[in-house]
């Protein structure tokens, strides 16, 4: 992926459009597309252009851009995630409130607003849990990989909460928040590990349970690179699992977990439609070597 490292603003944009669709009206009109590179002649037209469509997306390609030469840097950076995200979400939250509207049970969540991080960090009430209960398996799983609800927090912080939050409503703001902070629950629910192959599953399931352009184009990217580093590795058909969990199970956003972090993981996980990711779970067990090849 070193190409990134060199890429130019205008082929990102070419690029995030090949992705996730965004500029393909403007590329469309323009001619500007992979064989026909920078199109001088309409180069400055279609800049000027663009900046206002993608103002009026709610869309910062080029914060994205620099978020994603920083990750493929270093994976580990988890701010860069929250970065792209943040750049390239456009009018999704908007979109899953109005969904979240559109059901009892997700007006009744909008309604409470509840708060899970208090219950995520309290660990001796998580420690007083059943075994098998979702949240003493939360427990074993953040805290066997140093992991807490608050690092979570800290690491989506990439400016000011007014800045990430400007112009959002307090529904779009609560359920922003609602999603970060149920991520690892969706590891345990899923059954999807911290390696590359598992974060990339999971943003597979997480995207097609609420889509996000930003979480998208990170799939794209990284699917890309496996392609390309990891031939061997058939990482189209672990990302389509991912995305075939989210579609057979209930939408994550719409439960409400305090309620549920009581009860036997297993007999929610039937109850609300959570499959086995089958074929991440051969992968771990003959070829573990594959999860953190690229």
């Amino acid at each position: 992926m070193r190409c990134w490292e060199r890429s130019s603003p205008l082929s990102f944009l070419l690029l995030l459009h090949e992705a996730v669709g965004v500029g393909g009206r403007l590329a469309t009109e323009f001619g500007l597309n992979r064989e026909n590179g920078d199109a001088s002649e309409h180069r400055e037209k279609y800049m000027r252009r663009i900046k206002t469509l993608l103002a009026r997306q709610r869309v910062e390609p080029l914060r994205a851009w620099r978020a994603m030469r920083e990750l493929l840097k270093n994976p580990d950076d988890t701010t860069q995630v929250f970065h792209i995200i943040e750049a390239l979400k456009g009018d999704s939250l908007s979109a899953a409130v109005r969904r979240l509207r559109s059901t009892e049970q997700g007006r009744h969540m909008l309604q409470k607003k509840p708060n899970i991080v208090g219950f995520l960090n309290d660990r001796e009430w998580l420690l007083s849990l059943p075994d098998g209960s979702i949240g003493q398996i939360y427990y074993d799983f953040v805290h066997g990989e140093n992991l807490s609800a608050e690092g979570l927090i800290a690491s989506s912080e990439t400016s000011s909460r007014a800045e990430i939050y400007r112009g959002l409503s307090e529904d779009e703001i609560w359920l922003a928040d609602r999603l970060r902070d149920i991520h690892d629950l969706q590891h345990v629910m899923t059954g999807y590990g911290r390696d590359p192959v598992g974060e990339l599953s999971l943003l597979s399931f997480m995207t097609t349970q609420t889509p996000n352009r930003g979480i998208r184009f990170i799939v794209k990217i990284a699917q890309w690179k496996y392609r390309r580093e990891v031939p061997q590795l058939d990482i189209r058909a672990l990302i389509k699992e991912g995305a075939d969990i989210a579609r057979n199970a209930v939408w994550m956003a719409e439960i409400n977990w305090e309620e549920r972090l009581t009860q036997p993981l297993e007999v929610v996980r039937a109850e609300l439609g959570f499959t086995a990711p089958l074929r991440y779970q051969r992968l771990r067990e003959q070829a573990p070597q594959l999860l953190a090849a690229a």
